[in-house]
């Protein structure tokens, strides 16, 4: 049977990526819901439909149309909820557009699904900051990074949700009346508070996507800026084994309908921001320059995904490590170095 889905987002990076998934080699029917509003999205979308897929359908539309969301939601299997607005900086100079795109946008969604395709599997991207700072962690500090010493694992679905943000805030509403659809109006749906996701496709910036940003300010020759120390320490998953795992729940949704899952590279694949620099001086044979500026609100100095729960109720692991995705995206942005310019102009 041909699958209908909907990606909200998906032009996105991770949106982009799954599309490409969803549809090589495979009899899906994917629509593609995208507003075009974050910057060199428009490549993605031109890169995948120079592929002549047949059964692909892009609709420019917001999440914030509640009208337009009840026209386009008919018969669609799965639904792959993307669309956000996606930094904490921005959610604080403008706390207001934040709250109607990510929560507000996400209720509307909510609500035209229910309406419309009450069966279709609903998978939603969350977010680790709906943990909030996590101060109260016991850390202990060394010269390029912090370390974990209680929550050895990381950090596991039974943390307290502790916003600390607009951006968390709104991501954190979203992320509830996701589960609650399920439990209150029983539509199938799952979600991910997701870690740091990097790959190919992201042209990352200063405030969403900092390893695909770090790479793209070494490759140019241009100075990064490091808010707070350096030694935060982040979990690094591979968009390839994110969408692993979305496809494993929807194939096993019976079993995770109106669960949350944590989602990252795991505490084998962490770096700070000190130890990428390093990294990605040795991998590309250069000095790179950097410079410290004041932390930012709400940040973490550590978050790594415990990722136990997906283990144990979908048997998923991340595949692929840190270093190997981090060579492979170094790779992807030097092979499309000229948009990466237009982008970061």
């Amino acid at each position: 049977m041909r699958k209908r889905i909907l990606i909200t987002g998906g032009a996105g990076f991770i949106g982009i990526n799954l599309a490409e998934y969803l549809l090589s080699g495979r009899d899906n029917f994917v629509v593609i819901y995208d507003n075009l509003s974050r910057r060199g999205v428009e490549y993605n979308l031109k890169w995948l439909q120079s592929r002549e897929y047949k059964n692909l359908e892009f609709i420019k539309g917001d999440i914030r149309d509640y009208k337009k969301l009840k026209e386009v939601m008919k018969n669609y299997n799965e639904i792959y909820h993307l669309a956000a607005q996606v930094a904490v900086t921005s959610s604080v100079k403008d706390p207001v557009d934040d709250f109607e795109i990510n929560a507000l946008g996400t209720l509307y969604l909510l609500e035209a699904i229910r309406k419309n395709c009450p069966d279709a599997v609903i998978i939603f991207a969350s977010t680790n900051k709906v943990y909030g700072e996590l101060d109260h962690l016991k850390l202990k500090e060394s010269n390029k990074r912090y370390i974990l010493i209680s929550n050895k694992k990381g950090i596991s679905e039974k943390e307290n949700l502790d916003f600390h943000s607009p951006y968390g805030n709104s991501k954190g509403s979203a992320d509830q009346y996701v589960r609650d659809y399920y439990r209150i109006y029983g539509l199938k749906t799952v979600v991910f508070r997701q870690s740091c996701i990097y790959g190919k496709n992201q042209y990352g910036n200063e405030d969403q996507g900092w390893v695909a940003h770090f790479i793209v300010k070494s490759l140019l020759d241009k100075k990064i800026n490091i808010y707070g120390d350096g030694k935060q320490v982040r979990d690094l998953l591979e968009v390839r084994d994110l969408i692993r795992a979305y496809i494993m729940a929807v194939e096993k949704i019976e079993s995770v309908k109106g669960e949350i899952f944590n989602i990252g590279g795991g505490i084998e694949n962490t770096f700070s921001l000190l130890e990428l620099i390093d990294f990605l001086s040795k991998t590309l044979n250069k000095q790179i320059q950097y410079e410290f500026f004041q932390w930012r609100p709400g940040d973490q100095k550590v978050f790594i995904s415990d990722n136990t729960k997906l283990k144990n109720n979908l048997n998923w692991e991340p595949k692929i490590s840190a270093e190997k995705g981090i060579r492979q995206l170094i790779k992807w942005i030097e092979n499309n170095i000229d948009i990466i310019r237009k982008v970061n102009k």
